[in-house]
């Protein structure tokens, strides 16, 4: 039976039985409970816990493929990656792993220990001391790095590469860092009230393994779970029936899952056969007299909304055979929300950063002896550039690569999506809503319209005042962008009244709002990559790759496993800095 969908951006849970390949005997501990804690914690980081990761065979760590070397060094690196997970606070030195691995494979704590460290695995992030430690430049210079944009993978890659020993600039478009992860403050006029609203990337999806979970517990910053419940409600302001809401996302389920059946028999049988998840849905709901009463078709339609939602684009815009490409990486555990806003990580990464602000790329210049970064009226130069713009801006086409970018780069370009999720962040005087709840749901009866305002999330509890904001996905996203804001935010009260006067409760007068607009943003043009109808997670991984082994890219849409994601972006930059690394070695 399908598991009920969660009600916010999750799609599927994954779960794995760790494998315990290890020995006891390696390792100056008897305990098997402790090597099965290591990994799983192995796992939960996105390390396989009894194989290699291409990564670790590319990097050369042990000379033999297979066999009782290999076998070996995968318990000291789980241990290793899990020692350093359990104080993230502190520098982790190779002493201190010898201490606990028997002397005679210090080999394989040297390989482990220098693939973790310069892949950004262990000792990463914004506690004081690893900022101190990572500060202190080698005595040999590696080369330099110019890095276009100071997103979530820009920053983690310049951090990583000036620890490496590279010079390392980063030019960024905007005037403020962060990319598509935007915490605006707001506030009313001698209101007193003050709120911290993310507009672009906000909520960390799945807290166990996550980087950023890390970078919060540096911080000291306590995480929010969103909690569970989330109402739903009628047009007309009543609340959707228990049982009849429980009943329908079964229903959703079911379809999903008669939709995967399908596609595993396409892929069987037929190569290159690709349709629209939605007219799939869509056909087996007609065939199996799914949900033909009106309230709910209602209902189906608010979860269409919320995987709309989830892969910032249309139903009729997603790979059926491999919208969800990601789901068995996904990273498990509570969602979470961080007080105050996700600005507090990008304040923290660009601290002491040589970054250049309002500096917009307009081409990129790849010499046998170098690269040429064009910026306005600037030329920069340098061994290497790593380009971490979003796939909107690829595809835009805003940058020029001299030599043009491989046809197959450009290929995957062209077939990825990039795709639109709006908000309206609303500050009142006061919580009207109840503190009890993160999340509710209103339904409408357009289909096409399904989108709009569908979700709500309280930020009350993390933004420091009384914030609303409310989600438009889907075509409504799209139309939303040519709205009036005032139009918008008008339409959010409606919806407001509608649930709450009946109850009683006066809707105040709103404090201050602002509308999201990232499909008209020059500097991303929406919002997260999906698989569109014709494209795989392949895509991902050709964006990724390297040209002319000098201009190198990162950024969400070139991380296959956690794509559309903040700690994909994250991973990602610390993927290419490790690569980096490598080619110079060369």
């Amino acid at each position: 039976e399908a598991q009920p969908r969660k009600r916010r951006r999750r799609r599927k849970k994954f779960f794995t039985d760790a494998i315990s390949s290890s020995a006891a005997r390696l390792r100056n501990c008897e305990n098997s409970k402790e090597l099965d804690i290591e990994a799983l914690i192995t796992i939960s980081v996105g390390f396989p816990v009894d194989s290699l990761t291409e990564e670790e065979i590319e990097a050369n760590v042990v000379s033999q493929i297979g066999g009782t070397e290999q076998a070996n060094y995968i318990v000291v690196r789980n241990h290793i990656l899990s020692r350093w997970r359990s104080d993230v606070s502190n520098w982790l030195t190779k002493d201190q792993v010898l201490e606990s691995i028997r002397s005679e494979h210090k080999n394989l704590v040297n390989s482990a220990y220098n693939f973790l460290l310069h892949h950004g695995y262990i000792n990463f992030g914004v506690a004081p001391s690893i900022k101190e430690l990572k500060a202190k430049v080698p005595g040999t210079r590696k080369g330099s790095v110019i890095i276009i944009g100071a997103g979530l993978s820009g920053l983690a890659a310049a951090r990583q590469l000036i620890f490496l020993g590279f010079n390392a600039i980063i030019l960024e478009g905007r005037s403020r860092p962060g990319g598509r992860v935007r915490t605006k403050k707001m506030t009313g006029p001698d209101s007193g009230i003050v709120a911290a609203a993310d507009l672009g990337g906000s909520v960390l999806t799945g807290i166990n393994g996550n980087p950023l979970g890390v970078l919060a517990r540096q911080l000291g910053l306590p995480l929010h779970k969103v909690r569970d419940i989330c109402p739903l409600y009628l047009p007309n302001g009543t609340m959707v029936n228990s049982d009849l809401d429980l009943k329908v996302e079964y229903l959703f389920n079911k379809l999903l899952d008669r939709v995967c059946k399908l596609r595993l028999r396409i892929m069987e049988e037929v190569d290159n056969m690709d349709v629209s998840l939605g007219t799939a849905l869509e056909a087996f709901r007609r065939v199996y007299k799914v949900a033909e009463d009106p309230c709910e078709r209602m209902l189906m339609n608010w979860h269409l909304a919320n995987l709309e939602y989830a892969n910032a684009t249309l139903m009729s815009n997603l790979s059926m055979v491999f919208w969800d490409q990601d789901d068995p990486y996904e990273m498990g555990g509570d969602h979470c929300f961080i007080p105050g806003g996700n600005e507090r990580f990008i304040r923290e990464l660009a601290e002491d950063l040589p970054i250049f602000y309002d500096s917009q790329v307009q081409s990129v210049r790849c010499g046998s002896d170098g690269v040429a970064v064009y910026a306005g009226d600037q030329v920069y130069e340098s061994d290497f550039v790593l380009c971490t713009v979003p796939l909107g801006v690829l595809k835009k086409g805003a940058i020029e690569f001299t030599p043009e970018l491989p046809q197959s780069k450009k290929d995957a370009i062209q077939r990825l999506g990039f795709g639109l999720l709006n908000k309206v962040a609303i500050l009142f005087p006061y919580d009207f809503w109840g503190g009890e709840i993160d999340t509710f749901g209103h339904l409408t009866e357009d289909p096409n319209m399904r989108g709009e305002f569908f979700l709500f999330y309280s930020y009350s509890s993390v933004a420091g005042g009384p914030l609303l904001v409310a989600l438009v996905a889907g075509e409504a996203a799209v139309k939303f962008e040519i709205m009036s804001p005032i139009e918008s935010v008008n339409r959010v009260m409606e919806i407001l009244k509608s649930i709450f006067s009946p109850k009683g409760i006066a809707v105040p007068e709103p404090v201050q709002a602002i509308c999201s607009r990232w499909g008209q943003d020059a500097f991303s043009y929406g919002s997260y990559s999906y698989v569109a109808i014709g494209s795989s997670g392949d895509d991902y991984d050709i964006l990724a790759e390297n040209v002319c082994g000098r201009v190198f890219f990162a950024g969400e849409a070139t991380n296959r496993q956690y794509p559309a994601t903040m700690h994909g972006a994250f991973l990602s930059g610390l993927r290419e800095a490790a690569h980096i690394f490598r080619v110079s070695e060369k």
